[in-house]
């Protein structure tokens, strides 16, 4: 028996067993019988339903692109971004308004007089007034100012002794006139415009 002597090389590993690209495992292809096309159900009912609303479907394209205008136009001297003119377009010069002439505004003070209606208030807000007479007497509720605005809400001065809450309106000199008329016969109170 001969030994054979160690090899200085080292020995060859085994060969790498590569597996088989994805795909080539597949059976055989066959022909495909032939068969009648597929026709999805109501395409014919939503084509015709297009037709029937193409209005709608203007009227909604022409919003989007008027929305778009008006995105992409011209900007005016309040956008710090685009300050400098358009060239091309001319500067509009806005038209001539007639304007009625100014009505003198005073500021009148008013006593209301259910103090938690007058607590909802806020200055800039616009109000109603309305004096409500005394139904015992025959008397019936009227307006007397529309559309009032609230300048101020004086805090009251002793709050346990006064009834009511009172308010300062911006109203036409004349609307003044009749307040304090009012405010001496009825109970004035305030309603949210």
């Amino acid at each position: 028996m001969s030994v054979v002597p160690p090899s200085p090389y080292p020995a060859t590993p085994p060969p790498l067993r590569v597996p088989r690209p994805l795909g080539t495992d597949a059976p055989a292809t066959c022909e495909v019988p032939y068969f009648d096309p597929v026709r999805v159900r109501g395409g014919r009912y939503l084509l015709d339903r297009l037709l029937r609303h193409r209005g709608r479907a203007l009227a909604a394209g022409l919003a989007v692109t008027a929305a778009a205008l008006v995105a992409a136009g011209p900007r005016t001297a309040l956008d710090p971004l685009r300050a400098e003119r358009v060239r091309g377009h001319p500067v509009a010069t806005p038209p001539v308004r007639r304007h009625a002439p100014p009505v003198d505004m005073v500021t009148a003070p008013v006593r209301i007089a259910d103090a938690a209606t007058v607590r909802l208030l806020r200055p800039g807000d616009r109000v109603d007034v309305i004096a409500a007479g005394d139904p015992a007497a025959g008397g019936e509720a009227r307006v007397i100012a529309r559309g009032v605005r609230v300048t101020r809400l004086p805090e009251p001065v002793d709050p346990a002794a006064e009834s009511g809450a009172l308010v300062v309106l911006s109203v036409p000199r004349a609307t003044a006139a009749q307040l304090v008329g009012a405010s001496a016969t009825a109970r004035l109170a305030v309603t949210l415009c």
